[in-house]
């Protein structure tokens, strides 16, 4: 396939897992491909890397000085939380935020200029199940999935003039380099991956390159029609009761 030929994609959060796979998907379908991330990580010879800290717009800014044309945005970068209410902290509350939504809001207000002179202008926010599904201690990092849902149909409404189209993705639990960490921290990893695995319906984890593939889905000139969509990639974890 090479529906993206001739087109230039972002991908932030490039370095590994979801950001990586997606970037070699958009490469591989003939995309001209900038990684936006702290390290290069994995992207060599996939996408041509681009320091940016989507945290601060100095960084954000800075990196588009680098970028002349661009047609598709994937806002990928995000940071997790665990913990309830009772014990996350004003600070990480402020941190998660920070970097999972305004983020997003920072790195697409600097490509709109951009996208608006694309005749294929996508962006796709990387989203979760967590923003639907209530998730046990994960409370910082679903209050921000659910404003990235939100904020992705508030964007799909505003830039419908601009024919910008905007939509995400609702992973479930990733087989991905955050995810090994999380488990390489329980005092029994090999039993939290198995309950990770049994809390989707499919009882597995999702592979990045399933995300990718529906990321490069929405993404595509050939779904011209498709905007303010959120796709579910979960196992069936969101909308599946499967009896036991």
């Amino acid at each position: 396939m090479s529906e993206f030929q001739g087109l230039t994609a972002i991908v932030t959060g490039a370095g590994s897992g979801i950001g990586l796979a997606t970037a070699a998907m958009l490469r591989d379908r003939g995309a001209s491909v900038y990684g936006f991330d702290l390290n290069e990580g994995g992207m060599s010879g996939i996408a041509t890397w681009v320091k940016c800290d989507i945290s601060d717009d100095a960084s954000v800014q800075e990196a588009f000085k680098k970028i002349s044309t661009l047609d598709i945005v994937i806002n990928n970068a995000a940071i997790g939380a665990s913990g309830t209410i009772e014990t996350a902290t004003d600070e990480e509350w402020l941190k998660v935020f920070n970097i999972n939504v305004v983020g997003i809001a920072r790195v697409s207000r600097a490509a709109l200029p951009l996208l608006r002179k694309s005749k294929a202008a996508a962006i796709v926010n990387t989203c979760s199940v967590a923003a639907t599904a209530g998730i046990p201690n994960r409370a910082i990092y679903s209050a921000t999935k659910g404003a990235v849902l939100s904020l992705t149909l508030a964007m799909a409404t505003d830039h419908l003039k601009d024919r910008i189209r905007v939509n995400c993705v609702n992973p479930g639990t990733a087989d991905t380099p955050w995810v090994q960490r999380l488990l390489g921290n329980a005092s029994d990893p090999a039993a939290e991956r198995k309950a990770l695995e049994a809390r989707q319906p499919m009882g597995r984890l999702v592979s990045a390159e399933e995300v990718a593939s529906s990321i490069c889905y929405l993404a595509s000139p050939m779904q011209g029609s498709t905007t303010g969509t959120s796709l579910g990639v979960d196992g069936g974890l969101q909308g599946l009761r499967i009896p036991k």
